[in-house]
This record gives C-alpha cells, sequence and structure tokens, in this order.
C-alpha cells in the first residue's frame, strides 16, 4: 500500500466487476475512493464463466468507460425458454422492450480486463495484491486491518466500507448473519459448438435431469448445465461423445447437431444472502451480499445494480457512510434483491422434476407468458432493467 495512504473517504474492497463498478462510479462523481484488491495487478484472471449481462448492465459498464468497442462480446437479441419432452414455451425479444439488444454475453476474464484499464485510464487508486483482515464500524469512521503480499498489516481508515467480494469479512460485523441453502446441485461449464448458426438467440432449456442455459459466444455457444455433483463430475470426466449425446438429447434439433464441446468446469451451487446489507459504516453489494444459482443469469445483473445503485446514493452525500444514506440504500435495494433471489430459487422448485402433469402446467403457464404481449413485456423489463 502507498506510504501516504492511511485515510480514504470511500475503501472498496474487492476489485472484480462489482467493486471495479463501483469504484468508477464514485471516482467520477468526484469521489476520493480507493479500491483494494488481493490480486496482483498483471495476474492472469482464471475465471471460465462467460457472463450474460443484460443491455441495462452493459450500459452501465459503458458509461463508466468499462466498455470499450474492442472487448469481445456476442449480442443477445432473443431468449428462448422451453421444457424438454413437453409443450409450451415463451420467446422474448430485443423488440418487446425496443431495445437495440436484450444484452450481451462476455468472458468474465476480458471483462475484468476493460475494468482494469478503466481504472489506470481514469486514475482511480487501487492497491493491488492486498487484502483485508479485518474491518471494524466506529461512530465517525470505520477501520480496515490491510496486509499486503509481504504479510505485512497496516490500519485504514475511511467514512465508508464497500465490500465487493464474497469472502467472510461480513460475518465478521455486528448484526451480519447469511444464510445459506445448499442446492445440493453442481454447474457443468463448457463451450459447444452447434451445427447451426445461433442467430444471436439464448436458450434456457428445462431438461428432465437439471436445467441448462445454452448461451450465445461467438460462433459456439457457452453450455451451464445444472446437474448434481455427482452428475456433473461423470460429465466433466465423459468421453467427449458421449456427452454431446446427452446435450442432443435433451436440447432437441433446433441447432442442428453439437459437433464439440471444449475444456469443462464444474461449480458447486448454492444460494447465500445476508440478513441485512448494512452494518454501521459497511455495507456490502454483488457477491458479498448475495450469490445465487446461475439459472436465468441474474446475479450478476443484480450485483451490477447493487454498484449503480450505491454510487448514485453516496455520490453528493456530505458524509457517504451517514446512517441515514445507507438506510435509503437498503431500502431501495430490498425490493430487485428479494424479488430477483425469490424469482430464481422458485424456478429452481418449479422446475425441478419431470411429473408429468407439473410439465403440463409449467408448459401452460409459459404460453400464457408466450401470448399476452404486456405481461411478457413486464417480464422482459423485470429481466434486464431489475424490479
Amino acid at each position: 500500500m502507498q506510504a501516504d495512504i492511511l485515510h480514504s473517504d470511500i475503501v472498496i474492497v474487492g476489485g472484480g466487476p462489482v467493486g471495479a463498478l463501483a469504484a468508477l462510479r464514485l471516482k467520477q462523481a468526484g469521489r476520493d475512493v480507493l479500491l483494494i484488491e488481493a490480486r496482483a495487478k498483471d495476474a492472469p484472471v482464471r475465471d471460465a464463466r462467460a457472463l450474460a449481462l443484460s443491455w441495462y448492465s452493459r450500459e452501465q459498464l459503458a458509461a463508466a468507460g468499462a466498455w470499450p468497442d474492442s472487448l469481445p462480446a456476442t449480442d443477445i437479441d432473443t431468449v428462448h425458454v422451453s421444457q424438454q419432452a413437453a409443450w409450451g414455451r415463451t420467446v422474448i425479444s430485443r423488440d418487446d422492450l425496443a431495445l437495440p439488444h436484450l444484452g450481451a454475453v462476455v468472458d468474465y476474464p476480458a471483462l475484468a480486463a476493460g475494468l482494469g484499464d478503466a481504472l489506470q485510464q481514469q486514475g482511480v487508486a487501487v492497491c493491488w495484491q492486498h487484502k483485508v483482515t479485518a474491518v471494524q464500524s466506529l461512530a465517525r469512521y470505520a477501520s480496515l486491518t490491510v496486509e499486503d503480499a509481504a504479510g505485512r498489516s497496516r490500519k485504514l481508515t475511511a467514512r465508508l466500507v464497500v465490500l465487493a467480494e464474497g469472502g467472510a469479512l461480513a460475518e465478521s460485523l455486528p448484526g451480519i448473519r447469511r444464510h445459506v441453502h445448499d442446492y445440493r446441485q453442481s454447474a457443468l461449464l463448457a463451450e459447444v459448438t452447434p451445427g447451426l448458426p445461433h442467430g444471436n438467440i439464448a436458450y434456457e432449456r428445462f431438461a428432465d435431469d437439471g436445467p441448462f442455459a445454452l448461451l450465445p459466444h461467438g460462433e459456439r455457444m457457452m453450455l451451464v448445465w445444472t446437474r448434481t455433483p455427482a452428475e456433473a463430475l461423470r460429465l466433466h470426466d465423459a468421453d467427449e461423445a458421449a456427452v454431446l449425446a446427452e446435450l442432443q438429447q435433451a436440447f432437441g434439433e433446433r441447432l442442428g447437431s453439437f459437433t464439440a464441446i471444449g475444456e469443462r468446469a464444474v461449480f458447486p451451487l448454492l444460494l447465500r444472502q445476508l440478513n441485512s446489507v448494512v452494518s454501521g459504516r459497511v455495507v456490502m453489494i454483488g457477491n458479498a451480499a448475495q450469490t445465487m444459482h446461475p439459472v436465468a443469469a441474474q446475479g450478476f445483473n443484480l450485483g451490477l445494480r447493487d454498484a449503480v445503485g450505491l454510487a448514485a446514493l453516496v455520490a453528493t452525500a456530505a458524509d457517504p457512510g451517514d446512517a441515514a444514506v445507507l438506510r435509503r440504500y437498503a431500502a431501495q435495494r430490498r425490493v430487485d434483491s428479494h424479488a430477483v433471489v425469490g424469482f430464481t430459487h422458485s424456478l429452481i422448485r418449479l422446475f425441478d422434476g419431470a411429473n408429468p402433469l407439473l410439465k403440463t402446467l409449467r408448459g401452460a403457464g409459459m404460453n400464457v407468458l408466450d401470448s399476452v404481449p404486456p405481461l411478457r413485456k413486464r417480464f422482459a423489463g423485470h429481466l434486464v432493467f431489475g424490479v
């Protein structure tokens, strides 16, 4: 850490996309902000995820200077939702919301690189390769214990601390508890090659053995398949032809025959949500506040809306850590976060299993949503802009 930095108006812990976006927006508003990130500045980002960003998220990143024209992203113009071996489907189009696109798919490392460039170009103070080991909220300021790469510790103070990383710091704060629900599922991630062009359509398919998404990813598609942990590991290690045959059976022929599958990765799936996102002069956003199931691809977009909402509220506050300001933030974000978490959790329960009667009811619900334009547009608006 730079020797002259002992106090900052706002300290953000976690330099991932959510923390970086918050830092950029606050810097643009003229606030004194310091970003602390455990990763070394030039260390490669090892994350296999391809992120499905809503149009709103993309626009917020662009406004922050973190969506350059050179960013390798694939547009999503349509979302097609269906279930295996049963009638009923919903198709959401960019035309429903009169938008250029519904969203875009971008690799996590590419987005992180774009944000890193924006931080440097806009002069945001970043302490790379530093770890926050403790945080304490006092009446007039918050105190952090920060450790550098050599293990040396020092104290830092701020009027507001923003936790934007998914570690255990939040749970050390007074009054904060984390609810954890284990879905007993894992996500298999892999890039697959379809036989036909994807046409910038993202597919959400509720298959008998677990829901999966196929996201347009260049000329290929990124598969995110929810299975039991044992099944996900089996698919991870299985022969390529066997995995493709299983995917083909679950998806059908809309994209022709799948011809190849790339490197595979497996992640456990948990719901984690705090009982409160504020404790004194500390506020939690993004993964520090909630992580959720990847079905419907809402978790990352929700975190970016956290960053935008917080920056908008504290940008002009005389004291960014004032209790009234943070209460207002918590109240404003509560509806969106609880609605998205509840919707995602309900989808997993509603589409779990292959009961014929339940399939018929689900199909009827999807057909109603598809055939009633005002209802479909309202639903699409929630997916793109939040609740």
